[in-house]
């Protein structure tokens, strides 16, 4: 299904296992593509300098993102709970819960919901955006989760190479129930990392210990309040943000650069820059790792209520 009546069009792929979509500001070729398997962003393309470069590390085809290489976890939904749970465990209501599903090493990771298959609810183009509306019924099939939620996710383009994702959770469970949410993006732009500079609106980093999972302690952390240059600086952190000041982070190569923005919902950042040097995670985040456990930032949920979670990423062409 093609829709090229406005300045925005829409372009719905329902001939592989599971529908792709791409959104695209006709102006500029601007086109993003995103996967109903996960709600995956797979594509962020804008044209630079007559050449159109992709700055998600995304996957080269709907089939390898659903059989992956390696488990990096690329554009994933983070629900549930965000990034690691220690040892796949965590009390609630006065019992003890084990997660099913995927495990790094002795820590549950990157939540349950990451493999769903999300309905097209609606889309939408017009002369100033386009839009595709997902919903993924989570069952509460995990004998460590056993309770029912929905997830809903707009993607929306507008002009000027932005573009949005808002995730709305809700449950009709007869209790409050622990929710987290995130998203697991690899970013990349037209140089490699090392040549990148960096730039976080946080002075302040939630202390891991040896195994990745919070002590519960906040450190200062001063290095990303300017840019700075990433050449030979190894992340695997969470950092909390300032409240009320935007962007978030600024990741800038030569001539391409990506503000990310959020809503209050998503108060932390986790950084991770993979070994190849090529692309960089920057993780929007309700809460931190663990945070079933620990607490910091988890959401108690009531029944019948909803909550959003908003992302915002533009690219800026020097």
């Amino acid at each position: 299904m093609i829709q090229i009546l406005f300045m925005f069009s829409i372009n719905i792929n329902t001939t592989k296992k599971h529908p792709i979509i791409e959104l695209k500001d006709n102006s500029t070729n601007t086109l993003v593509e995103v996967f109903s398997f996960g709600a995956m962003l797979n594509k962020f393309i804008c044209n630079v300098d007559g050449d159109f470069f992709n700055v998600i590390d995304g996957y080269e085809n709907l089939d390898e993102a659903i059989n992956p290489k390696e488990a990096w976890f690329k554009s994933c939904k983070l629900s549930p709970f965000v990034c690691r749970l220690h040892e796949g465990k965590f009390n609630f209501n006065n019992s003890s819960y084990t997660i099913e599903k995927f495990y790094l090493g002795e820590h549950a990771i990157h939540g349950i919901i990451y493999n769903g298959v999300y309905e097209i609810i609606s889309s939408e183009a017009n002369d100033d955006s386009a839009l595709v509306e997902l919903k993924y019924d989570y069952k509460g099939e995990d004998k460590g989760y056993p309770f029912p939620f929905s997830s809903t996710v707009v993607w929306k383009l507008t002009q000027h190479n932005n573009l949005s994702v808002t995730t709305t959770i809700e449950h009709h469970n007869e209790f409050a129930i622990p929710i987290c949410d995130g998203w697991h993006p690899y970013f990349k732009m037209d140089v490699s990392v090392d040549a990148c500079t960096f730039q976080i609106n946080s002075n302040q980093q939630v202390e891991f210990d040896e195994t990745l999972i919070p002590t519960g302690k906040i450190v200062v952390d001063e290095r990303f309040l300017k840019p700075i240059l990433l050449q030979n600086i190894e992340l695997d952190n969470c950092f909390q943000l300032k409240n009320n000041v935007e962007p978030n982070c600024i990741l800038k190569g030569k001539k391409l650069a990506l503000e990310i923005s959020s809503n209050q919902n998503y108060p932390y950042l986790q950084i991770y820059t993979a070994p190849h040097r090529q692309s960089i995670a920057i993780e929007n985040l309700s809460a931190t790792p663990d945070a079933f456990n620990n607490k910091m930032g988890l959401i108690s949920l009531e029944p019948n209520t909803t909550i959003e979670f908003t992302a915002n990423y533009k690219i800026n062409i020097n």
